[in-house]
């Protein structure tokens, strides 16, 4: 009996095992074919044919290929702004395109930054003699900041082009916690400090209210300058505090509105417009349905493109997307993953190295780590130079202070220096349904935090203390990195928010400039003259290899904590997981127990035996709580 135990035991591994390399085959033949790139030998004469089907970022996230299979839909495509910029400025160099044609009928949006970058481009591409088409059905703010560059803009006549400005309203929760009796434990310092504030008011503090209105208001200012730059005919003014008149005017006929106002330049359908481009672009001769016009498209023309590797290297590392502690990303900044690729890079004798920022911040570990890592490249006394995106604030400041000089635009997002960190605790939610606690201390700490009995005065001391000091350090490399005194760069904190024209006045910034900018100053500063090339810095696992990380990553319930308040909120984690197994304990029949109650109990989150049924079970398991 044994031994037919064993043979079975054998045959099922096998099974699994099978079944696990079939599963892993299945999703590298699915990765492979999202991540197909075009053969360059397409490249055709005509027009560069740019369709953007989703959105302009730094750095695109990967594809997860097990998201995209259970959502049943194509992910949302993420184009990144170099990769545009590259695109258009070859073609403007090229013979063999004679004309840009942009269809923004699917575009998503992008940073202010970024659309002044692609929009430069356009501008650039037209000094060339060439001519840029763009169509859309509608235009929203984005999309008339890029069709401002082209050479006609043509709208649908069943579209039109709407114009907002920044800003809009964001949820409180104050009101749903005291209704629920939930106590949002607030530690923070920053007056400006605002990210807090859904959980602790109802609407927006003054402090709050004038540093939004102000940001808004440049960031609103450069749009309007740039647009009317591009084209002076807009009446930006009239579309966007006289709407309902203007479109009262039309009828209600919104292609006619935006033509009427000077946004657009013709009304048509999608063939019209492929009509009109193909009296430059020339005829397709592959394909004759209408509105067809000779052309490549903008990946084939991508992967035509060679990358220059002559001179020096100038590293760059991106950090894009939210600052966390881990390995994740391309698309959000895991610091071990960028670390990672810092430190592989010490040994490429970099001539410099640039920090490309494009992150509201995130983790003070994560951001330090961040750090840390760019000081060991300053340490072999090679130029730091950082170049902000759409946002460098907060942690995205924090990891800028190593630079030898920081470059921003006007649109950038900047400062936010302050601390803060929120840990609900539901002792009078479930008080209200009778749930109690009790028992015993050997310090003021022991059981802390706790969900049902909340935290005492002692952990909120502790708390309040840890981001006091991490503010403290955040204004230290503030005051060193700018050459000003603690007390300015106090002033120049408290969580205040500033657009890269301000920040550059208060000396949060250096100049103005892009990622060339920031380059050719490192390039210079290394005196490279013009024999070098950059070099963006990678960590090791990428594509599928990458994939496979992440879904042996979700395999884990969750990172170890790498602070105080991690701590607090993994030990919070591991009561709601052991709340969850209580209930299902009481509600199974399960019979007379013999457990011991006061013996520590293991972790909440690790597997049990029965929980798990081969791959997809603990994939599952791990996805808890």
């Amino acid at each position: 009996m044994s031994f037919a135990r064993k043979v079975w035991h054998l045959l099922v591994a096998i099974k699994d095992g099978l079944a696990l390399i079939f599963l892993l085959l299945f999703f590298a033949l699915l990765f492979a074919i999202l991540t197909n790139r075009p053969n360059p030998a397409a490249v055709r004469d005509g027009a560069l044919l740019m369709e953007l089907d989703g959105f302009v970022v730094e750095e695109a996230a990967a594809i997860d290929p097990l998201e995209s299979l259970l959502s049943g839909a194509a992910p949302v495509r993420q184009y990144e702004a170099r990769d545009i910029v590259t695109a258009i400025d070859a073609a403007a160099a090229d013979e063999r395109i004679n004309s840009l044609a942009l269809d923004l009928s699917t575009f998503s949006g992008g940073g202010q930054v970024h659309m002044q970058a692609i929009g430069a481009a356009l501008d650039r591409f037209r000094k060339a003699d060439k001519p840029v088409y763009v169509y859309a059905v509608a235009y929203a703010d984005d999309a008339m900041m890029l069709a401002a560059h082209a050479t006609e803009v043509w709208v649908d006549p069943l579209g039109g082009a709407v114009i907002a400005g920044p800003g809009g309203e964001r949820l409180y929760y104050a009101g749903l916690l005291d209704r629920l009796n939930v106590n949002a434990r607030i530690y923070r310092v920053g007056t400006y400090k605002s990210g807090v504030e859904p959980f602790l008011l109802d609407g927006m503090s003054p402090e709050a209210r004038e540093n939004a209105q102000a940001l808004y208001g440049s960031l609103w200012t450069e749009w309007v300058a740039n647009v009317k730059q591009a084209r002076p005919a807009a009446q930006v003014e009239r579309v966007t505090t006289e709407v309902t008149p203007w479109i009262e005017e039309s009828r209600g006929d919104l292609a006619k509105a935006a033509l009427d106002a000077g946004l657009v330049d013709k009304i048509g359908t999608r063939e019209e417009w492929g009509e009109r481009v193909a009296e430059t672009a020339g005829e397709d001769e592959w394909d004759d349905m209408p509105g067809a016009f000779a052309s490549t498209d903008y990946d084939t023309w991508l992967a035509d493109q060679d990358e220059d590797l002559d001179g020096k290297a100038i590293g760059v590392i991106t950090i894009a997307g939210p600052i966390s502690d881990g390995l994740a990303g391309p698309g959000e900044a895991g610091a071990e993953r960028i670390v990672d690729a810092l430190d592989n890079a010490l040994n490429d004798d970099l001539a410099a190295l640039v920090i490309r920022v494009d992150s509201p911040g995130g983790t003070v570990t994560g951001s330090e780590a961040i750090r840390r890592a760019i000081l060991r490249h300053k340490a072999a006394g090679i130029p730091v130079v950082v170049s902000m995106a759409n946002v460098a604030a907060s942690g995205g400041y924090w990891v800028s202070t190593p630079a030898d000089r920081i470059f921003a635009e006007p649109e950038t997002i900047t400062g936010s220096i302050g601390i803060y960190g929120v840990v609900p605790t539901f002792e009078n939610t479930l008080a209200d349904y009778g749930i109690t606690t009790d028992g015993v201390r050997t310090t003021p700490l022991s059981g802390q935090p706790d969900l049902l009995a909340g935290f005492t005065p002692e952990a909120d001391t502790l708390l309040q203390a840890t981001t006091e000091h991490g503010y403290t350090q955040f204004l230290t490399l503030v005051a060193k990195s700018r050459g000003i005194t603690m007390e300015r760069a106090d002033e120049l904190g408290q969580g205040r928010v500033w657009d890269g024209g301000t920040a550059r006045q208060m000396g949060l910034v250096d100049q103005f400039g892009d990622l060339d900018s920031a380059l050719e100053w490192a390039a210079e500063q290394a005196e490279l003259g013009d024999d070098w090339h950059p070099k963006f810095l990678k960590s090791d696992q990428t594509g599928f290899g990458a994939f496979l990380s992440g879904m042996g990553g979700s395999m884990h319930a969750r990172q170890a904590p790498s602070d105080v308040f991690g701590w607090f909120a993994a030990r919070e984690a591991d009561v709601t997981a052991r709340v969850w197994q209580d209930l299902d304990g009481l509600l199974k029949t399960q019979g007379l127990q013999a457990r011991c109650l006061e013996c520590p109990a293991p972790p909440a989150s690790l597997p049990r035996e029965g929980n798990t049924t081969g791959l997809l079970g603990w994939l599952a398991h791990g996805a808890r709580p």
